[in-house]
C-alpha cells in the first residue's frame, strides 16, 4: 500500500485546528504540536509498503542474502 498522504493532511489540520480553538496562555502547544505532529507522521511512515528484491546464495537447505528496496 502506497504511503497515505491524505491522512497525514488531514492529522496534520487537526491538529492545528485543535491548538487553534484553545483559549489558554499556549504553554502546552508546542508540546501538544510535537506530540500529536509526531504520532501522524509515525502513523504516516507506517502506512507505506516496503518492496524489496533479495538476492541470496547458498544451497536450497542454507541461504544467506541482503535486500534493497524502496517504501511506496
Amino acid at each position: 500500500m502506497p504511503l497515505d498522504i491524505a491522512t497525514l493532511k488531514k492529522d496534520i489540520k487537526k491538529l492545528l485546528t485543535e491548538e487553534n480553538t484553545k483559549r489558554d496562555d499556549g504553554t502546552t502547544s508546542i508540546d501538544n504540536i510535537v506530540n500529536q505532529l509526531g504520532d501522524a507522521i509515525d502513523k504516516f511512515v507506517r502506512s507505506g509498503t516496503v518492496t524489496t528484491t533479495v538476492t541470496t546464495t547458498g544451497s536450497a537447505s542454507a541461504q544467506a542474502g541482503t535486500g534493497t528496496g524502496s517504501i511506496s
